[in-house]
C-alpha cells in the first residue's frame, strides 16, 4: 500500500511539476524497488542519475526562469547565453508539443532498455513537427567523477530550433489578451484555468441537452414501432456515459489545443481515470440490467430460487469489474500489480481451504437450484424429515415438518441424500383391500368384484387403464378382495376426498350384495367381553 501511495503521489508531482525533483526513488520498470542499484551509483546533486530526474528537472528550472540551471541538463557544446536560449526553446517545445506521459519515463540508473541496439538511449516522447514525427530522447553519458547521467541528445537539440519557430507560429494565446497570457496561478496560466474551469461544465451541460434530445427522439421511434404503449428507455446517457464522453472530449482537446505541459499531464491523467470509473459504472449498471432481466424471465417460469444466484453472480460481476478497475488504475501510475494478485492467489486458496464446507453447501445449492431437485412448496421426506419446503437458499435448505417446526439442512447433505418428493407425483395410488366375510356365497362374490370394478370404471377421477379388482385370497377369516387403481387429485387433500367417496361406495356395493365386512375373531371376542350379561330372570315368591 505504500507503494501505491508513493507512485500516485510521484504522478500528481509529474502533474503539478513542483515536486518534481523529489522524484527520487529508484524503480524498476517491473515496478519493484532497487535500492542496491541506487547504492551503488553514484549520486547526482541536479538528479541526473535517471532519465525521468532529468526530464523533471528540466522542466522544473525552465518553468521557474532559471534556464542557467536548465542548461545543466542539455549534451551541447553550446555555453553561456547560446545554451540558455536553448534550453528555453526546448521547454517551450516540450510545454507545448509533448505527450503528457512523464509518468511512463523510466526511474532506473541504466534506463528502461526499450531498445536494446541503444542501451544508452530513451525515449522522452514523439512530437509533431513541421518535417514531420520526431523523437525527444535523452542519451546516458560519462562525466568524470560524477558517474553516467542522463542529459537531452545532442539530435534531439539540433532539432528543436525548427520546431520552436513552427511553435510560435501556431500559438493560440498570441490573439488573447495579455492579461490572460502572462498571469499565471499556480504556474499555470489564466487563460487555461478559464478553458479547463469553463470548458469542461459546459461541454457536460452539453452532454445532458444531447441525453435529453436522443431520449425524446428514442421514444418517439419506440411508439412508432412498437404501436403499443409500453415502457422504453427513459435515459439514454446515464452518468457514467456522459462522464465517458466528458473524457472523451477532454483528450481530444488536449491533443488539438497547445495547452502547457502541466495542464495536459494534469487532465491527462484526470481523463483516464474519469474514463476508468465510468466504464466501471456503467459494466455494473449493465450487469443489474441483466439481472432484473432474467429475474423477470424466471419468475414468468416459477424458479424463483434461482434469483438467489443471479444476486451472487452479480455481486461476483461487481467485484470483477471494480477489481478489474483497481489495475486499469494501478496500470495508470506505471504501478506493477503481480505481486499483489501473487498475494490475493495465495489468500484466495488459505479462504477456500478454512470455508471448504460452506463453499460445499453452496456449489450444493446452486446445483439444487439448477436441476430443481426440489422447489419451494414441494412436499418430500429426507431419512426421518418429512415436510414442505419453506426456502431454499444458498447454504441450506428449510423444511417445515408436520410439527410446524423449521429444519434447516445444509444443502451438502441433501445434494447426497435419496429424496423423496411426495408432492410431485402425478397420481395418487388407491390400493384397499375388501375383507369380506367366509359366509359370503360365490353369487355374492361376483357380485361384489363386478360392482367394484364397474363403479371404478365409471368414476372420472380414476384412471381406467389402471383399474384392477381381483379376488385373490382365502383369508383365515375372510375372502379377500384386492382393489388397485390410480386416482387424479390436485393435492394430498384432494385424493383423500376422492378416497373417501370410493370407500363409501365400497361399502354400498357390499352391503347390496348382501354380503358384508370381515370382523377378525379376535375383535369379536373383545366385543363380546365388552358387552353387558343378560339380566337373571327373577325367581316368583312362593
Amino acid at each position: 500500500m505504500r507503494v501505491f501511495w508513493s507512485r500516485v503521489v510521484s504522478a500528481c508531482a509529474v502533474s503539478l511539476l513542483v515536486l518534481a525533483m523529489d522524484a527520487r526513488a529508484q524503480v524498476t520498470p517491473g515496478g519493484q524497488r532497487t535500492e542496491a542499484t541506487a547504492q551503488e551509483a553514484p549520486t547526482d546533486a541536479l538528479g541526473r542519475t535517471t532519465p525521468r530526474g532529468t526530464v523533471l528537472g528540466f522542466l522544473n528550472a525552465a518553468r521557474k526562469g532559471e534556464n542557467e540551471l536548465a542548461r545543466q541538463y542539455l549534451n551541447t557544446r553550446l555555453s553561456g547565453k547560446a545554451a540558455e536560449d536553448l534550453a528555453q526553446k526546448l521547454f517551450v517545445v516540450l510545454d507545448a508539443r509533448l505527450p503528457p506521459r512523464l509518468d511512463e519515463l523510466s526511474d532506473a540508473p541504466e534506463g528502461s532498455r526499450a531498445n536494446p541496439l541503444t542501451p544508452s538511449l530513451d525515449l522522452v516522447g514523439t512530437i509533431s513537427g513541421p518535417r514531420g514525427d520526431f523523437d525527444i530522447t535523452v542519451e546516458r553519458v560519462e562525466r568524470g567523477p560524477a558517474g553516467a547521467i542522463w542529459l537531452f541528445s545532442s539530435r534531439t537539440l539540433d532539432s528543436i530550433p525548427a520546431h520552436y519557430d513552427e511553435v510560435m507560429r501556431n500559438r493560440i494565446d498570441m490573439a488573447l489578451p495579455r492579461v490572460l497570457t502572462t498571469t499565471r496561478v499556480a504556474g499555470v496560466r489564466l487563460f487555461e484555468w478559464l478553458a479547463v474551469l469553463l470548458g469542461i461544465p459546459i461541454f457536460y451541460f452539453a452532454t445532458v441537452l444531447l441525453n435529453r434530445v436522443l431520449t425524446a427522439l428514442i421514444g418517439v421511434v419506440w411508439r412508432w414501432v412498437s404501436k403499443e404503449p409500453g415502457p422504453y428507455p427513459r435515459n439514454v446517457l446515464p452518468i457514467p456515459a456522459r462522464l465517458l464522453l466528458l473524457s472523451l472530449a477532454c483528450g481530444w482537446l488536449l491533443s488539438r489545443v497547445q495547452l502547457s505541459l502541466l495542464l495536459r499531464q494534469f487532465w491527462s491523467t484526470a481523463s483516464s481515470l474519469i474514463a476508468i470509473a465510468a466504464i466501471v459504472w456503467l459494466l455494473i449498471l449493465l450487469s443489474g440490467e441483466v439481472e432484473q432481466y432474467l429475474r423477470r424471465r424466471l419468475q414468468r417460469r416459477d424458479v424463483a430460487a434461482a434469483t438467489l444466484l443471479l444476486r451472487l453472480a452479480r455481486r461476483t460481476v461487481d467485484v470483477l469489474v471494480i477489481f478489474a478497475g483497481l489495475l486499469a488504475t494501478l496500470r495508470l501510475f506505471a504501478i506493477d500489480a503481480t505481486p499483489a494478485l501473487a498475494g490475493l492467489g495465495v489468500g484466495g486458496i488459505a479462504v477456500a481451504l478454512a470455508a471448504q464446507k460452506t463453499l460445499e453447501n453452496v456449489i450444493a445449492g446452486a446445483s439444487l437450484i439448477f436441476d430443481q431437485a426440489l422447489r419451494v412448496g414441494d412436499t418430500l421426506k429426507m431419512g426421518e424429515v418429512f415436510g414442505t419446503v419453506d426456502q431454499i437458499g444458498l447454504r441450506s435448505t428449510r423444511i417445515r415438518t408436520l410439527d410446524r417446526t423449521i429444519v434447516s439442512i445444509p444443502n451438502g447433505q441433501i445434494a447426497n441424500a435419496t429424496l423423496e418428493t411426495i408432492s410431485a407425483r402425478d397420481k395418487f395410488w388407491f390400493h384397499p383391500v375388501v375383507t369380506l366375510r367366509r359366509d359370503t356365497t360365490p353369487d355374492q362374490l361376483h357380485d361384489v368384484v363386478n360392482g367394484i370394478r364397474g363403479m371404478l370404471g365409471q368414476d372420472p377421477s380414476v384412471d381406467t387403464e389402471s383399474v384392477r379388482v381381483r379376488f385373490f385370497r382365502l383369508g383365515a377369516f375372510s375372502l379377500d378382495v384386492e382393489v388397485v387403481a390410480y386416482l387424479f387429485g390436485r393435492d394430498w387433500n384432494h385424493f383423500l376426498e376422492i378416497q373417501e367417496r370410493l370407500l363409501f361406495n365400497v361399502t354400498e356395493i357390499v352391503s347390496r350384495s348382501g354380503s358384508g365386512i370381515a370382523i377378525p375373531p379376535q375383535a369379536m371376542s373383545v366385543v363380546a367381553a365388552q358387552q353387558p350379561p343378560p339380566p337373571a330372570e327373577s325367581t316368583p315368591a312362593l
